[in-house]
């Protein structure tokens, strides 16, 4: 191979090379390029997140109030069901007590 030679495809390799790094250089861009609507798309899914988040914690807090509310009214219910018990349980004795008076007064 002579030097002319050498040069003119040491030229072609370098404009081959030089071609291929400029289609991939296209390419990336083709594909990264951020289009106007995919920004505008991009802002309407961030707010409608934004949102549905912020409905999240306000059902969380609702649900936790909700919890609070009923465990308390649980307890108030558990406290008068334990009066009426042991009222229950007096009557009981109170009655057994005068019914045993009335059977030993016969």
């Amino acid at each position: 191979m002579n030097r002319t030679e050498f040069v003119i495809v040491t030229a072609i390799v370098l404009f081959v090379a030089f071609g291929l790094g400029w289609f991939a250089n296209w390419l990336v861009h083709r594909f990264t390029r951020v289009r106007q609507q995919d920004l505008g798309e991009l802002d309407r899914m961030a707010q409608a997140l934004h949102e549905a988040e912020l409905i999240r914690d306000q059902a969380i807090e609702y649900v936790e109030t909700r919890e609070r509310d009923l465990t308390a009214r649980l307890a108030q219910t558990e406290a008068e069901l334990r009066a009426a018990m042991d009222g229950l349980r007096e009557a009981r004795s109170e009655a057994e007590y005068y019914r045993a008076q009335i059977e030993g007064t016969k």
